[in-house]
């Protein structure tokens, strides 16, 4: 049997609502979800949660439901035609005190006033993802004063970002701090958190999920320039986080295009050896919005991103909004199984000299060990009650199948996101104690995953009940007598 070790994230949107189209994702291969808080009603975002679980659970299939919080996107406010048309050269100005809905060629009104106080002369303003450049001249106490650098369209509420980054927004805001009640109420497995800055704004993230009752692993979306600008930021960001997304868009547009690759590359080397899981994101199939078939680079993009070991891929409007969303998620799942094949997917020389903190870790690398050195091995059965020892697996290079055998249903969908780790529903506690291994390579047996002669190891703790207890490894022969 072929696993697609690489995961899919599709954000769900108009292209994606009907039970019809979202079956057909799911078939697809969708592995998560992703709900865009920045549009729609609670009421929408929970009829859209109960669909995913209800059609995933149809079919078998295990797919993590991810929130996604808006966060202090800074914006311009509205023009009284919609739209302007700007040129290089034209002078323009940012205003505190222009009315709200009546912006014109000269001036727009802005809806973050710490705008003034947060820019300088000389500083370089990125509107509308970067398509708009001006360059600030002069300051007043209520305006910035521009001559624009690269002309185009400028439309209303289109974002704003500073080159080199630096704005002061705080990373939570008051409809974020809604919708954190909101995914605790819609047990939601993964919430994602919009530019944080550092790890402070992580920790007040993790502490109103948890006032809000939520168990949501918490994904720091980064997306700032001065997220990525040393290595202990980004580190104690992504330690302060239990995933991280590379948001391409912002950071594309704050640190620069040509800085963009190797920034990525960097964040999933440095969340997989913190293990934390790691999603790449934005534009990666972006002709697919309105083309049945990707370009060149998109599939180069895609396979780039699965060689270097990212957990999951990500589809923003492709499959929100696009006119092809299962030929976006059809086309993801054939470039990542392809680029799997890549020998470098094989052996991994990661943690060789490192010491370990925990008994889990220690007991999940040495099966990662075995099995990329002990040929027969088909299979990795892990036991476990939060998702964390096939977490700690997949850190590893591998073409082992890991397969997180859980009774819990926030677990069941939690490792949907993990790369190279598959769900099988099972409660070893409802079984006398030398039937599990058995019981366990049974279910691997019905899937036609292992055969009679083929070795698996298996993972587990003494209790069943423990986080955090795995204790022990076998190495056990399909087809022999277990205990």
């Amino acid at each position: 049997m072929t696993f697609r070790r690489t995961k899919i994230v599709a954000t769900l949107g108009p292209a994606s609502n009907s039970p019809e189209v979202l079956e057909q994702l799911i078939l697809a291969g969708v592995d998560v979800c992703r709900l865009n808080f920045s549009h729609g009603t609670p009421d929408e975002h929970k009829a859209r949660a109960n669909l995913v679980r209800e059609i995933a659970a149809k079919h078998g299939r295990f797919v993590a439901l991810l929130g996604d919080l808006q966060g202090p996107k800074i914006r311009i406010a509205k023009f009284t035609d919609k739209r302007i048309e700007l040129k290089e050269g034209d002078s323009f100005r940012f205003s505190v005190t222009h009315p709200r809905d009546a912006g014109n060629q000269d001036v727009v009104g802005i809806d973050y006033p710490d705008l003034i106080k947060d820019c300088k002369t000389g500083d370089e303003l990125l509107l509308d993802d970067g398509r708009v450049v001006m360059l600030v001249e002069a300051t007043t106490a209520d305006e910035l004063h521009c001559r624009v650098l690269v002309g185009g369209p400028l439309s209303d509420h289109k974002g704003i970002n500073r080159r080199g980054g630096g704005l002061t927004a705080p990373a939570l805001t008051a409809k974020d701090k809604a919708d954190i009640k909101l995914a605790a109420e819609m047990e939601l497995d993964y919430l994602a958190v919009s530019f944080p800055r550092d790890a402070a704004d992580m920790e007040l993230a993790r502490r109103l999920r948890d006032e809000a009752g939520g168990t949501a692993w918490l994904v720091a979306k980064i997306e700032r320039a001065e997220a990525v600008a040393d290595d202990e930021t980004l580190d104690g960001l992504i330690r302060a986080s239990d995933a991280v997304m590379v948001a391409r868009g912002d950071l594309g547009v704050e640190i620069g295009d040509a800085e963009l690759v190797g920034i990525q590359k960097k964040i999933i080397l440095h969340a997989r050896r913190l293990n934390k899981a790691v999603i790449t994101a934005t534009q990666m199939m972006e002709s697919m919005i309105s083309s049945p078939m990707p370009t060149r680079a998109e599939v180069s993009d895609v396979a780039n991103a699965a060689l270097d070991f990212t957990d999951a891929v990500m589809l923003s409007a492709e499959s929100a909004a696009g006119l092809y969303p299962v030929e976006a998620v059809k086309a993801m799942a054939r470039v990542c199984v392809g680029a799997e094949k890549h020998p470098t997917n094989k052996r991994s020389s990661h943690r060789l000299g490192h010491t370990f903190t925990r008994c889990d870790e220690s007991v999940a690398l040495a099966a990662m060990y075995t099995a990329n050195h002990f040929p027969g091995v088909k299979a990795i059965i892990a036991l476990t009650e939060s998702g964390y020892s096939p977490l700690i697996m997949s850190r590893i290079r591998s073409q082992v199948p890991i397969f997180a055998f859980t009774p819990h249903r926030e677990t069941q969908a939690r490792v949907a996101m993990f790369r190279g780790v598959y769900t099988v529903p099972f409660d070893p506690a409802a079984l006398p104690a030398n039937k599990v291994s058995e019981a366990a390579i049974e279910e691997l047996v019905k899937r036609g995953v292992v055969q009679p002669g083929d070795w698996v190891i298996l993972t587990k703790g003494d209790s069943y009940h423990t986080t955090g207890g795995t204790n022990s490894m076998k190495i056990l022969h399909v087809g022999e007598p277990q205990v």
